[in-house]
């Protein structure tokens, strides 16, 4: 984790509350980092119920082939998921499956589970096996630590799963009306644009809740969420959120689409999911700007979405608003690109509160210098209207600085 906090970051990490039926622990094994924990354990209770979504990428990392696996198999209920960083373990051919299965095998032995019932995440550098012998080692020191993490435990599992990270990722939420809470931890700096998930985000409820509709209940948070953010463009090769519920809260159970409760279920694990992906791009590799970018008037809400992604991918977008540059062109230029339905002339464009243009062309009383001083600002705001329909979107990305090049040039030195 870098030594210099994003200036986006939030004053400090938040204070979250056990669940009932989790236990966690971390562990320095020298995977890749001196000094520090690399490994992250959290154990379920016996019966725990287990979502989850992957990267769609095609070249997927063996802890992702190893989940969807299991959740293919039918598998629906967990007892663990284990992390480690500094080594992503993709592109590692039969190496990785070993070194995963290993890994499975090994945390199961000590919590009297199923391998099946172990599930795995890696993030890092691609294309280096694990470290056998400091997997060997740590793995049985870290199940060892279970049920003795301090008040801070929450926030020492969030460092330990980082890699270029500023800051531990945290967010909870209680779901209205029940006595449940949801919370959850994420990492992600680099290498965001997730399709399916975010760079590793596990979140646990001590609500019960049917494994189908758990699934659907995190799908559709997934996308409200994770699956709109982007830093660079680029979607990881291990990108995956797992969701446990526990069932120890009894009374707070969901086991149909139609219980009056499901709304408020849904809405906390939105937020939840949201309040992670948002401090995910506030912690993007070199970025000053937390930018929001709103679409209306799309053909739909999936084009909505598409020309926002367009948008807030665009570098030349992203340079301009790291530069504080009111060049608002560029913004033309992204709708244009995004191959979505627009009609030119209808096209407006705000930045901020500053309307920039109308009907194909500069709004009358559009002041560059009103736009700029927006541009100035910590966060930043860009709404769009396209003028065919009814579909709106919003995506949150960051700016693009000398930052984000000094970072990944020498990320495997």
């Amino acid at each position: 984790m870098s030594d210099v906090v994003s200036p986006l970051a939030p004053d400090a990490f938040p204070t979250l509350p056990p669940i009932a039926g989790v236990q966690l622990a971390t562990h320095a094994a020298g995977i890749k980092y001196e000094g520090r924990a690399d490994l992250f354990l959290a154990s379920v209770a016996e019966g725990t119920v287990v979502a989850g979504t992957f990267t769609r990428s095609l070249c997927p990392s063996a802890p992702v082939d190893w989940c969807r696996r299991v959740l293919s198999d039918g598998n629906r209920t967990a007892r663990a998921v284990v992390c480690n960083s500094g080594n992503a373990n993709a592109f590692t051919g039969q190496a990785g499956s070993t070194a995963a299965a290993l890994t499975a095998q090994t945390i199961a032995d000590a919590l009297g589970a199923s391998p099946d019932e172990i599930f795995l995440a890696s993030t890092g550098v691609i294309g280096e096996t694990l470290p056998e012998e400091a997997m060997r080692e740590g793995l049985p020191k870290l199940a060892e630590k279970l049920g003795t993490s301090s008040p801070d435990g929450w926030e020492q599992s969030a460092a330990a799963i980082c890699t270029t990270d500023t800051y531990a990722k945290g967010a909870y939420r209680r779901i209205d009306g029940c006595a449940a809470h949801i919370v959850g931890i994420a990492k992600g700096s680099g290498m965001i644009a997730p399709d399916m998930a975010t760079m590793l985000a596990f979140v646990f409820t001590d609500a019960a809740v049917e494994p189908g509709l758990l699934q659907r209940c995190l799908d559709k948070s997934v996308e409200r969420s994770f699956n709109r953010i982007t830093v660079d463009s680029d979607t990881s090769t291990s990108d995956t959120v797992l969701l446990f519920a526990t069932g120890e809260q009894i009374d707070d159970d969901f086991t149909t689409d139609d219980d009056p409760r499901l709304p408020a279920l849904q809405q906390a694990l939105d937020t939840v999911l949201l309040d992670l992906a948002h401090q995910i791009v506030r912690d993007g590799e070199g970025a000053t700007k937390f930018v929001e970018v709103t679409v209306t008037g799309a053909a739909d809400d999936t084009a909505a979405k598409t020309i926002g992604l367009a948008i807030a991918n665009s570098p030349l977008v992203k340079t301009a608003i790291a530069a504080e540059d009111a060049n608002w062109g560029r913004i033309v230029m992204a709708v244009g690109k995004s191959g979505e339905a627009a009609d030119r002339d209808k096209l407006e464009i705000w930045i901020g509160p500053e309307q920039v243009t109308a009907q194909g062309m500069v709004f009358p009383g559009y002041s560059e210098e009103r736009a700029t001083a927006h541009l100035q600002q910590n966060e930043v705001k860009i709404s769009v209207d396209v003028g065919v329909g009814g579909g709106h979107a919003k995506v949150w990305t960051c700016d693009l600085t000398h930052g984000y090049i000094e970072i990944n040039a020498g990320y495997r030195s």
